[in-house]
């Protein structure tokens, strides 16, 4: 009889043939393969010379052996259950194709419906169609949870609707319409909108794949950020992604009314242009049609035209950001809400936005289901109070000294100063300094309240803000009729200012910031043919959204968020 050689160390029992050359890695392995006579030679390493085991091991060994062959006699029982099953299964499958269902048209004629308008239909026969958003089976009785945008309806399968192929193959996101009477759920039991469908005919009208790409194995709670990015298109199907999306239509219906109820009409300025508002920094050029143009940073400059013509007006418009930024609170292209108001002081215009903020949420708040959406999205979320806190720049800074509150040292370049372990240098804030994203939203969180940050030095403002008269004087900064609104948890959400109204200081505006007045002579001539004094914002409704849902970022509050190294799908 040829020896049988295990290698505790070097040995594998997957692999291995139980020879020298290839041993095996246990003693019970080896029992269990060769049986309980086998002769057997072991060591613990490579180094060490083959040997026959004690006892005490063999006998070890062969509780290891006997385990073995119990889960094997347990695999192969199950093996032989699963192929009964299989078998059976295929059996029913088989006969199921026999049954063919057919609408009957003896029964009273079925209401087409979507699920939201369900309600006044109970105790009627409906049609519904949908996507199945779940199933489960229970007892030869399926039931089916259908969505089809307009809400969730639970449906019960029975008796033969429960017996046909389809149903028995029924996966998750196929198409269906199912007809059926509508009934209140029983007492004591819960469904989407308090009742169910209880079907009596219904048909398959559009498959979805089951096994390896089926949609939960494409898509599933542990899925990589990068897989839902790239199956955007999927996860908006989810309840969370949807009833954000939900939220902003309603949000964007809530603003427009609010707005209009103030007399401001909706206009529609154009994406391509060929002048900037924000900066050329962020920009995105192309050629358009041999002539340099970009993508619109925002609608302000076109807004104010139409002031003599239309009075206040506003859009809702998507504006373009070369930043290449990956925080949390920034797209490269974002809806943006912009109004422009004539005949206004500062603080108008502060309490303007405040008035169309507070409008905007409580008429949500008003709404049943858009106040279903906000509780399901943001179960702690409560309007804010007014009025909202107003503090200057000047103060913010005393402010952010006061609390330890410090921003990360720069060079004349812009390059960050570290000290002598590598990290950034820590340094107080001075007036002069833009106040950074981190340490403005540290502060706006401490403060728990929306807070108005305004008066801004001119220099870290666009060339077209209007400045405080008399500052500049005492030494201090020249500062700018202009504030930022700042949300907790989010930071900025609205940036707005008045707008300098004299012909002569913005020609002395564009020297200044090196701009060539050419371009832009459409936009000066605002203040040649009948100047006034007016103000305006913008404001991000993903960040407002992201607010008022209480999303960690942007980018779940936009139907196919855009950012840096992101353009599909």
């Amino acid at each position: 009889m040829s020896a049988i050689y295990v290698d505790d160390s070097a040995g594998n029992d997957d692999t291995g043939k139980g020879t020298a050359e290839a041993p095996y890695q246990s003693l019970a392995f080896a029992i269990f393969t060769h049986g309980p006579e086998a002769k057997l030679l072991a060591r613990k390493d490579p180094s060490a010379s083959y040997e026959e085991p004690t006892q005490s091991a063999l006998k070890k060994a062969k509780k290891g052996a006997d385990g073995l062959e119990k889960k094997r006699k347990r695999a192969e029982e199950l093996a032989e259950r699963e192929a009964k099953e299989k078998s059976d299964r295929q059996k029913v499958l088989e006969e199921s194709k026999k049954i063919v269902l057919t609408e009957d048209t003896a029964l009273p004629a079925a209401v087409k419906s979507k699920i939201g308008s369900l309600t006044p239909l109970r105790s009627k026969r409906v049609r519904v169609s949908g996507w199945v958003h779940r199933s489960r089976d229970q007892n030869k009785i399926i039931f089916v949870v259908l969505r089809d945008g307009t809400g969730y309806l639970q449906c019960v399968l029975s008796g033969k609707v429960a017996q046909t192929y389809d149903a028995l193959t029924l996966t998750l996101e196929s198409t269906v319409e199912l007809v059926g009477t509508l009934q209140p759920v029983p007492e004591g039991k819960t469904a989407p909108g308090g009742h169910e469908l209880i079907v009596d005919y219904w048909r398959v009208l559009g498959a979805s794949p089951g096994g390896e790409d089926a949609f939960t194995n494409r898509l599933n709670e542990k899925s990589d950020p990068s897989i839902l990015s790239d199956l955007r298109h999927l996860v908006i199907r989810g309840e969370t992604a949807s009833a954000v999306l939900k939220l902003r239509a309603a949000l964007l219906n809530s603003f427009r009314q609010s707005l209009v109820s103030r007399d401001l009409v909706e206009v529609t300025p154009p994406c391509m242009v060929q002048t900037q508002v924000e900066g050329g920094a962020t920009l995105f050029k192309f050629d358009y049609y041999g002539q340099p143009a970009f993508l619109t940073q925002s609608s302000q400059l076109y807004l104010e035209t139409c002031l003599p013509s239309l009075g206040d007006v506003f859009c809702v418009q998507e504006s373009f950001r070369a930043e290449n930024s990956h925080t949390r609170r920034h797209l490269s292209e974002y809806t943006h809400l912009e109004a422009e108001l004539a005949f206004i002081t500062f603080d108008d215009l502060m309490d303007h936005i405040e008035g169309i903020i507070c409008d905007t949420v409580d008429r949500l708040l008003a709404e049943p289901s858009t106040a279903a959406l906000i509780k399901q999205l943001n179960p702690n979320f409560t309007a804010p109070a007014r009025p909202f806190r107003r503090l200057s720049y000047v103060d913010a800074i005393a402010w952010l000294n006061e609390h330890g509150i410090q921003h990360e040292a720069e060079d004349a370049e812009g390059n960050a100063i570290r000290d002598d372990t590598g990290n950034p240098k820590m340094v107080d804030h001075q007036v002069g300094d833009d106040i950074a994203e981190a340490a403005e939203r540290r502060m706006t969180d401490i403060l728990g309240t929306p807070v108005f940050l305004y008066g801004f030095p001119a220099e870290l403002k666009a060339f077209y803000m209007k400045k405080i008269p008399g500052t500049g004087g005492d030494g201090g900064p020249v500062c700018t009729e202009s504030c930022d609104l700042l949300m907790p948890g989010v930071g900025e959400i609205v940036g707005g200012s008045m707008r300098i109204a004299d012909m002569e200081e913005l020609l002395g505006a564009y020297k200044r910031e090196g701009i060539d007045p050419a371009p832009y002579y459409w936009f000066t001539d605002q203040r040649k043919y009948g100047t006034c004094e007016h103000g305006g914002y913008g404001l991000g409704v993903e960040r407002f959204l992201a607010w008022l849902a209480n999303r960690f970022t942007v980018r779940e509050c936009s139907l196919y968020p855009r950012w840096p190294g992101r353009a599909t799908p």
